[in-house]
Formats: structure tokens, C-alpha cells, sequence
């Protein structure tokens, strides 16, 4: 049930607690809805290139936060957040949450993950 998922979410919350904080990437609909009406040509492509623009910011806040000496990991929670944390801070309904970025000490290194040949994911043309 939803509860319970909630449940199991809000005690992983919890353990982020010992962090200095976390951060919150929305995309603004309203914003998104009005790009959309300005160049209806490219209409279908904003909900994407929304997306596009908080993975950037993501990457930049989470660089940032590293030269900082600081660790952080990039969550979602959402949609089992979103009516929790937008009553908690008042935000608008146009307000869709895409991650949350708990930050703070880094306790441990991060282990090496097994990944893919980086020539299985990556091919460059024209070169």
C-alpha cells in the first residue's frame, strides 16, 4: 500500500537526517506550459529538455558540493514525497519534484561500481 511504501521511504529520509541538509530540483510547469505556447514547433520537446536542464543543474550542484568536500547522493522519492514536503514549504502546485540531493560528511568512500566498457556506452562519430 501507499502507506507502507511511505513508511519504508520516511525511515530512509530519516538516516539522511545526519546530513547538513538536502536539496530539492523541481521543474516549474507553469514555466515549462508557457515555453511550449511561445514555440509550438518545439512544443513536445520541452517536458525533455526540462528534464535535461535539472540533470544538468544536478550535476553542477553535486560538483559543487564535492569541491566543497562535501558528500551527496541523488534520490527519488518522489511521487511518495511530493504532497508532503510541498505542504511542508508552501510551494505551488506547479511545482513537480524531480530529486533530492541529501548532503553533508562523507562518512565512507564510495565503493567502485561494475559498469560497462565505456566503448559499449559511448560512441563517438566523425572523428
Amino acid at each position: 500500500s501507499d502507506d507502507e511504501a511511505f513508511k519504508a521511504t520516511e525511515a530512509k529520509i530519516n538516516a539522511f537526517a545526519a546530513g547538513h541538509g538536502t536539496v530539492l530540483f523541481y521543474d516549474d510547469t507553469d514555466v515549462t506550459k508557457q515555453l511550449q505556447k511561445n514555440f509550438p514547433t518545439y512544443a513536445a520537446n520541452f517536458p525533455g529538455f526540462a528534464r535535461d536542464a535539472a540533470g544538468m543543474l544536478q550535476l553542477a550542484v553535486w560538483t559543487a558540493l564535492a569541491e566543497k568536500g562535501l558528500g551527496a547522493s541523488l534520490q527519488h522519492y518522489n511521487p511518495l514525497i511530493d504532497e508532503a514536503v510541498a505542504a511542508e514549504f508552501g510551494l505551488p502546485s506547479s511545482w513537480v519534484l524531480q530529486a533530492q540531493m541529501p548532503f553533508g560528511t562523507v562518512a565512507q568512500a564510495a565503493a567502485p561500481v561494475d559498469k560497462q566498457p565505456v566503448d559499449s556506452r559511448v560512441k563517438v562519430f566523425g572523428l
